[in-house]
């Protein structure tokens, strides 16, 4: 019997989650929607993409690309894995389709940030360059967004964002310098 009430309490629990996604969807209609807050998060979307398209090194843009989204996959798994554990929240919600997620950071200021990180200088020691992106990151725009209210990090320390970022980096780093890439034949 175990299992059946397992999986009770597994529909219970995502009944209670859809409640929850319902309140978030009211709060961002009732309260959020259209205040200078949600247009600069919807910029946030929008704008880094822009400008990532018109500056790209146009003949890496594959292997950027790679990086842009093993960095939202990684970035998407943390956050999820710190979130459930309540490490940290976003109490500003852009879309209410994933309330719980600051999606603007992970479908675009992530992935946008660690590949014009990677193209900028590309000679230079990427240690050097990984360390300036994540400090960047970490204690200037991670305290930014908790200034503003996007991020509250409880009692989660700016160092431990530096070494997110840096992994996210570093990760990114690797894949895009991989020498296997070899164009397939059709």
């Amino acid at each position: 019997m175990p299992f059946k009430q397992g999986l009770t309490q597994s529909e219970k629990a995502y009944n209670q989650l859809t409640d929850t996604s319902s309140l978030f969807a009211k709060i961002v209609k009732e309260d959020f929607l259209f205040t200078w807050q949600w247009w600069f998060g919807i910029a946030l979307f929008v704008i880094p993409w822009i400008a990532w398209f018109f500056l790209r090194k146009k003949e890496s843009t594959g292997r950027l690309l790679l990086g842009g989204l093993m960095t939202i996959i990684l970035s998407l798994t943390i956050d999820l894995a710190a979130l459930s554990t309540g490490l940290w929240s976003y109490p500003m919600v852009i879309v209410p389709v994933a309330p719980f997620l600051f999606l603007p950071y992970h479908f675009s200021l992530a992935p946008v940030g660690v590949m014009f990180a990677l193209q900028i200088k590309p000679n230079m020691n990427s240690l050097f360059k990984g360390v300036i992106f994540s400090a960047a990151a970490a204690f200037l725009g991670m305290n930014f967004f908790r200034i503003i209210g996007f991020y509250n990090p409880k009692h989660w320390s700016s160092w431990y964002d530096f070494c997110i970022f840096l992994l996210l980096y570093y990760v990114a780093y690797f894949l895009v310098k991989l020498e296997s890439f070899k164009k397939m034949h059709t």
